[in-house]
């Protein structure tokens, strides 16, 4: 059996591959910006000009940067018989989607959609690893 365990943020994706028992893993770096918006006034006088903040534009670069973060992940996901998200934010479900709306084929092999918290690497590891063989 082959399986394939993801550990995904905004910031990185783990790719762990089970194939017969032998392991394998893939790090594959979001390159999504962090947008820190910095709103206020240029002064401290009431009235004074305001900062316009222009929400909807880096809102747009941040879902485009995300589709680009997903297609770099979705490219690893060939010959495997099942597949599990994990992450601390909601970032698996968004894939999660992704694949519902765009990879149906991959989005049926999905057995396990989880939350978990930031873990270590070994951390990550041992839980795909027993995610899947409490599967069988």
């Amino acid at each position: 059996m082959k399986h394939i365990g993801i550990w995904l943020d905004k910031d990185k994706a783990y790719i762990i591959r089970i194939d017969n028992g032998k392991e394998s893993m893939t790090t594959i770096p979001s390159n999504i910006e962090h947008f820190r918006i910095h709103g206020g006034s240029g002064t401290r006088l009431k009235g004074g000009p305001q900062d316009v903040v222009q929400d909807s534009k880096y809102l747009e670069r941040e879902k485009h940067q995300t589709k680009r973060y997903f297609s770099e992940i979705i490219e690893h996901l060939k010959d495997f018989d099942a597949l599990a998200l994990f992450g601390p934010a909601d970032t698996n479900r968004k894939l999660e989607k992704e694949l519902e709306l765009f990879y149906k084929d991959i989005y049926k092999k999905i057995v396990l959609v989880e939350k978990v918290d930031s873990m270590t690497l070994n951390q990550t590891k041992a839980l795909v690893r027993d995610t899947f063989t409490n599967l069988v």
